[in-house]
């Protein structure tokens, strides 16, 4: 068996509020879209921290005395992609990496057996064009990954990741080769869910505190420290406890 063999591992990383900061253009084209498929104004956005496509759009219709059908949910996430899609320019200038991304992925992408993909409730157009144009997308294997169009609750998007990373590299990844990088407590559950080494990173709304009361392996501030991340990354399969990095 060579080290690489021996050390396989899936990172998979959250991106809004983690790795980039969209600089409100999702809400734009929320907004846009509601307003095509409906024909009324978007007068309320359901919470999207953390939540998938699926589940933000069936909720957002909801608040709005619709009836969510598969339908309707369809018309209105491709409306969504369509729009944010369009403003590409607009997420380019309004919107930035967060400090450490990149040099985040590139250090990771230097570990033998390691190998990078996204959980993200983003629809997979979305986060491939999130990704791609913040220039985050060259260590990413997007077809290892899972998405807000694959199913409505987060932790059910961990075993889409597996599968399909198990069919890229002939390797069955379970929660002890995984680790899940985000910034909020649904990141955290599904990683718990699934056994899988959890990483939160306090850049969005949940403080340090609350990520480290949520059950998170390690809590880092934010992805500046390369080093910390990296020994996070690598730090073992069931830690006994969290650690927080100030």
């Amino acid at each position: 068996m060579t080290s690489a063999q021996a050390h396989r591992r899936l990172v998979l990383w959250d991106i809004d509020h983690t790795l980039i900061d969209g600089g409100g253009v999702s809400r734009e084209a929320y907004a846009a879209a509601f307003s095509r498929v409906t024909g009324q104004p978007l007068r309320k956005m359901a919470d999207m921290s953390g939540r998938t496509e699926l589940a933000i759009s069936t909720d957002t219709l909801r608040l709005h005395g619709l009836t969510p059908d598969p339908a309707m949910v369809e018309r209105f996430t491709a409306a969504v992609a369509e729009e944010l899609h369009a403003r590409e320019e607009a997420l380019a200038s309004a919107g930035r990496p967060l400090p450490g991304a990149r040099a985040a992925i590139s250090a990771l992408s230097s570990i033998a057996g390691t190998h990078q993909s996204l959980l993200t409730g983003n629809m997979r157009s979305l986060a491939e064009l999130k990704m791609r144009v913040f220039g985050l997308a060259e260590h990413i294997d997007f077809e290892a990954g899972a998405y807000g169009d694959d199913d409505v609750e987060r932790p059910a998007l961990l075993a889409h990741a597996w599968r399909r990373a198990r069919s890229r590299h002939c390797h069955r990844y379970t929660g002890r080769d995984t680790v899940i990088i985000g910034d909020t407590v649904l990141d955290v559950a599904t990683a718990k869910a699934g056994g899988a080494r959890s990483i939160a990173v306090a850049t969005g709304t949940t403080s340090v505190a609350e990520l480290a009361a949520s059950g998170a392996d390690v809590v880092l501030p934010d992805l500046t420290d390369t080093a910390a991340l990296v020994a996070a990354v690598g730090g073992g399969d069931h830690p006994a406890s969290a650690s927080v990095t100030p």
